[in-house]
């Protein structure tokens, strides 16, 4: 028996899984491509495409809409400003990510948000001078409040591809947010 791995859907988003969907406001159609990363808008209940190391609170769907209005004619249109739009989040689904231009992914690598709602490849947190290692203690030290340099994984690539200079690509990613 032979395992053929994942494919990639036609006209949709979700290549495996069942992740958790909400309906949301367009605040502003820029980049607003079903498969990106989006953050919170405005409002609660708005949303906009996610920028570098920003803290996305799941990705575009497409096939998730629920009123037929909203839904652009195909995943390579954007959402309208004021359109409602499926934001799909829970982790443990694959999804097609847009890969940022200058990437070489291997299937594994650990991906995090780039510009305009894309992803890219995580980098090493750089090690800050003077900083102590922490010993045993009856108080340990409090964590930090701040995102890691790089920003928040936010999946793993499920193949390898490379784009270059200009030109990003589409990229199954096993969702972890």
């Amino acid at each position: 028996m032979s395992n053929l791995g994942l494919r990639k859907p036609t006209n949709k988003i979700v290549a495996a899984g069942k992740p958790l969907v909400m309906e949301l406001n367009v605040e502003t159609a820029t980049n607003m491509y079903p498969g990106r990363l989006v953050i919170k808008g405005s409002n609660d209940n708005d949303i906009k495409v996610c920028g570098a190391a920003g803290i996305s609170v799941g990705w575009l769907g497409y096939e998730q809409v629920t009123n037929a209005g909203f839904m652009p004619t195909d995943v390579n249109t954007i959402y309208a400003a004021g359109a409602q739009a499926p934001v799909l989040y829970g982790g443990g689904f694959v999804v097609v990510a847009s890969l940022a231009d200058s990437n070489t992914i291997v299937k594994g690598d650990r991906l995090v948000a780039a510009a305009n709602g894309e992803v890219s490849k995580a980098a090493a947190a750089a090690t800050k001078a003077g900083n102590t290692e922490v010993k045993s203690s009856a108080t340990p030290a409090p964590i930090s409040g701040t995102v890691p340099e790089g920003g928040i994984v936010v999946g793993i690539a499920m193949e390898s591809v490379t784009t270059g200079a200009g030109v990003s690509a589409d990229l199954m990613v096993l969702s972890l947010i």
